[in-house]
């Protein structure tokens, strides 16, 4: 399984981005999927998922800002962030893991399914 984000980038605090999850070579049909982020010395952390039957789930720190969601033929999984904190800064990750199942897959989440996308938030 290859995942692929984007849609990362440098923006001033309050600023919004639009990452990008793309499945290589498969559909995220029955799959819940996450976005995951960790920062330079932290652990990583769930930010938002999403059920198989589109039930999103979002961490405290992003409910009301952030948005999740698929596309009609649940090949790509977005994350609409918007009114961005600098303690948003963090590299972003996708994988095939969400909320559910998120306890027994923690250390394989953040850089094991695709390369992250770095989101940087100045002040």
């Amino acid at each position: 399984v290859q995942l692929q984000e984007s849609g990362g980038g440098s923006v001033q605090a309050g600023g919004s981005l639009r990452l990008t999850c793309t499945a290589s070579g498969f559909t995220f049909d029955d799959a819940d999927v996450g976005w995951y982020r960790q920062a330079p010395g932290k652990e990583c952390e769930l930010v938002s998922s999403i059920d198989s039957d589109g039930t999103p789930y979002y961490a405290d720190s992003v409910k009301g800002r952030f948005t999740i969601s698929i596309d009609n033929a649940r090949h790509t999984v977005s994350l609409q962030a918007n009114s961005l904190k600098p303690e948003d800064t963090a590299v972003y990750y996708c994988a095939a893991v969400g909320i559910k199942e998120y306890y027994s897959w923690v250390g394989r989440l953040c850089g094991h399914w695709g390369q992250g996308t770095q989101v940087t938030v100045s002040s």
